[in-house]
């Protein structure tokens, strides 16, 4: 029994110093690339970035905004997905360098089978080949390319050409590629393009029927080769140049149902014992999972919240000398493990009294959320309840208010003045009027009883 007891007390100890110790910070999960972010795609917040507004290239990277521009000309009804495209042999003349998917000049296919060239084993001809079908030449396309960009607040990238072939001034940022990447994911059909392994292209005019194949390792083993897929991974696009390195935009639901966002551009090759290892792959499958388990949506205001009721005094009222104000509504957002809320600052923006009547709901100013430095969001402050007015204070109150006003004040004293006047007349100017009007009837002599009119 003495064991037993030692060994619960000793538990006991553990729990207590656990309670007492500080939460670990989170960890900097130190990208292997030149830049990196992490982004809750539900919610438009940035968990992560590593010098994510930094310039960089993009490479094949760019066909997301290739597909975003084919894909708007879909919607405005430019042109449709089942609509015949045949190749030109400018289209299909490529650097020796190029990926491509294997269109011969001359051949047809849909727009939609294009879709699935450019996404899927990267090729360049089938960017050429659907910028010309929408847009006349390559060119103009870029041309709306850029347009898109600008209006997608895209303010560090510069596209030159369709597909990423590298061009100094063809460029971008990490943070640009999620907000298109983001804005691409809202098409049904690019989502179901980016997510498939791989895809059937029907017979051409040119080629019998061939299956093509995503470049992108965390769904397909074709090209990367095996060990880098990934569960969660539902697209989207890979990138490689020399100067551009390995590069991988990509996003990935958990099993709560979180998007979440993944960008890392420049990671590099390295090589082990099996042979090639293609870092973008791997490392985005390490960032995703460190943003999975180290993330978490929470509730960081609402009316519960400790300390967060405000007491406003109120004027004008028997019933109550305050109002207690709370925040309207909930503010949340996807914070990290090692948040804590004692830390947070609440600025509180309220007027120093309010006059009665009060209804509950009533606005009554706002309050802000801040933390570490970064202010999260803003809710209003409403009356809890409502306060009666009291009719007598409030007149009061009005009489007050007119009487420290000149023009009350100016009519005031001319009815002083004119209350004066009348007075005086009633008092001095008439009793002095009569007793003239007396005199002047008794023909100035002096009439009283001294008077003696008889005989003496």
């Amino acid at each position: 029994m003495k064991k037993y007891r030692f060994l619960s007390l000793l538990l006991a100890g553990l729990m207590a110093l656990s309670l007492t110790c500080p939460a670990l910070a989170l960890e900097d999960p130190e990208p292997k690339a030149r830049a990196a972010l992490l982004v809750d795609g539900d919610n438009d917040e940035v968990l992560y970035e590593f010098h994510a507004r930094e310039r960089m290239y993009p490479a094949s990277i760019t066909k997301i905004m290739t597909s975003l521009v084919v894909l708007d000309a879909v919607e405005a009804g430019q042109i449709a997905l089942d609509t015949q495209v045949t190749a030109s042999a400018q289209a299909v003349d490529l650097p020796w360098n190029s990926s491509t998917a294997g269109i011969k000049a001359g051949e047809t296919l849909t727009v939609e089978s294009l879709l699935y060239c450019d996404l899927l084993p990267s090729g360049n001809e089938a960017c050429n080949i659907l910028a010309e079908a929408v847009a006349g030449t390559q060119a103009e396309f870029v041309a709306r390319m850029n347009a898109k960009a600008q209006a997608l607040g895209m303010e560090g990238t510069h596209f030159t050409n369709p597909h990423g072939l590298h061009d100094p001034e063809h460029y971008t940022t990490a943070y640009d590629i999620y907000l298109m990447a983001r804005a691409a994911m809202g098409s049904e059909t690019f989502r179901a393009i980016v997510r498939s392994p791989s895809h059937t292209l029907p017979a051409t005019n040119l080629q019998p029927e061939r299956v093509i194949y995503s470049s992108n390792g965390l769904l397909s083993s074709f090209y990367a080769g095996s060990g880098y897929t990934y569960g969660k991974a539902i697209g989207i696009k890979t990138g490689y140049t020399g100067e551009a390195g390995r590069c991988l935009a990509s996003a990935a639901v958990d099993e709560l149902g979180r998007t979440f966002y993944c960008v890392v551009l420049g990671t590099e090759d390295t090589k082990d014992e099996a042979g090639r290892h293609v870092w973008s792959f791997p490392e985005t499958k390490r960032l995703l999972e460190w943003a999975f388990q180290n993330f978490h949506r929470i509730t960081l205001l609402d009316k519960d919240t400790e300390n967060v009721l405000r007491e406003v005094p109120v004027t004008l009222s028997d019933d109550a000398d305050y109002v207690l104000a709370q925040p309207v509504g909930e503010l949340q957002a996807t914070m990290p493990s090692d948040f804590d809320p004692k830390k947070a600052e609440l600025l509180v923006d309220l007027p120093g009294s309010i006059q009665a009547p009060v209804t509950a709901g009533d606005k009554l100013g706002t309050i802000t959320f801040r933390y570490d430095g970064v202010e999260y969001g803003t809710l209003d402050m409403a009356a809890a309840d409502s306060v009666a007015r009291s009719d007598f204070l409030y007149a009061v109150q009005q009489i007050q208010f007119y009487w420290g006003k000149w023009w009350v004040k100016a009519l005031a004293a001319a009815g002083v003045a004119l209350a004066a006047a009348l007075v005086l007349l009633v008092t001095v100017v008439l009793p002095k009027r009569r007793a003239r009007r007396r005199y002047s009837r008794s023909g100035g002599r002096r009439v009283g009883a001294g008077h003696y009119r008889g005989r003496r």
